[in-house]
């Protein structure tokens, strides 16, 4: 029994042998569900079935048919690169599409996707004067105000969301509510801010945006209809007279946005910060110089 075992020890797997054997078998399934259907699939098979043939001359010993066949695969390599030159195209496309390689995406890239698109849907409403207002999610979520509207579960778009604030449209009157780079949802009803502001002609989207921005950490992008005017809330406190630049900026650095961006104002378009009022408790809110 002990010499049996000898000399079949050949056949003893380690760990690395099952990972490999495994790998290999999961790329060969990849290749057949991606190929399945096509002229590409069509062709695989066809040379399993000169393999096959090439196999059976083998054992037969013929000669001519051995020969033609191995001078074939001889050059094969470089035909089959012709042959598949459009599914390996398709292949690794699609590999670069994976789940895997948008995992390896960093954070900080799909926050200036986000920060971008949605910077220029905030263009495109201001000079339209077209009132909107986006929440972008942070650490807090913001599920029970994304129930309250319509889910969409889209990509972050410029065209999407100045589409959902055209007047008159069913989801322009809500917010659109933002998670990573998709819209999860729009029309959605947000909670109003219960402190007293001083400036009065703020309105019903100003203070769901400070409202929402004293309950959770999200970002809140508000575009007036009145004014035209970009505004940013974040953690209680609303930014006004932003231009897109700006606010692509503030999006684009997060977290890092409420510490460390500090403009100092030197003309038309920078920001001067207001404090909070601690006699009045009134909402800071932070205006325009030269405005």
């Amino acid at each position: 029994m002990r010499g049996l075992l000898e000399y079949i020890g050949f056949l003893q797997i380690g760990w690395k042998d099952l990972f490999e054997i495994l790998l290999v078998a999961y790329l060969i399934y990849r290749i057949l569900v991606l190929w399945t259907g096509t002229r590409a699939f069509q062709i695989l098979f066809g040379l399993v079935l000169i393999v096959g043939v090439y196999a059976i001359a083998g054992l037969l010993q013929l000669g001519l048919i051995s020969y033609i066949l191995s001078q074939a695969f001889t050059y094969g390599a470089f035909a089959l690169i012709v042959v598949f030159q459009p599914e390996l195209r398709t292949a690794l496309a699609r590999l670069g599409r994976s789940r895997v390689w948008k995992m390896l995406n960093t954070l900080e890239e799909r926050e200036k996707i986000v920060a971008d698109e949605v910077s220029k849907a905030a263009e495109r409403l201001s000079r339209a004067k077209i009132g909107g207002i986006v929440a972008i999610e942070r650490e807090v979520g913001l599920d029970e105000y994304a129930e309250t509207g319509t889910q969409i579960q889209a990509r972050v778009s410029a065209d999407l969301m100045s589409t959902i604030f055209t007047p008159y449209s069913p989801l322009h009157d809500g917010a659109v509510i933002i998670r990573g780079d998709q819209i999860v949802a729009a029309g959605c009803i947000l909670p109003l801010t219960q402190f007293p502001i001083r400036d009065k002609s703020l309105g019903t989207r100003h203070r769901a945006a400070l409202g929402l921005s004293e309950e959770t950490d999200a970002f809140v992008v508000v575009i007036s209809e009145e004014t035209s005017q970009i505004s940013l809330a974040r953690r209680g406190v609303l930014r006004r007279g932003l231009d897109p630049e700006q606010l692509r900026m503030r999006l684009s650095l997060g977290d890092e946005e409420a510490s460390e961006l500090r403009i100092e104002a030197s003309g038309p378009g920078d920001v001067a910060p207001v404090l909070p009022s601690a006699s009045t408790g009134e909402r800071p809110v932070d205006s325009l110089t030269g405005s």
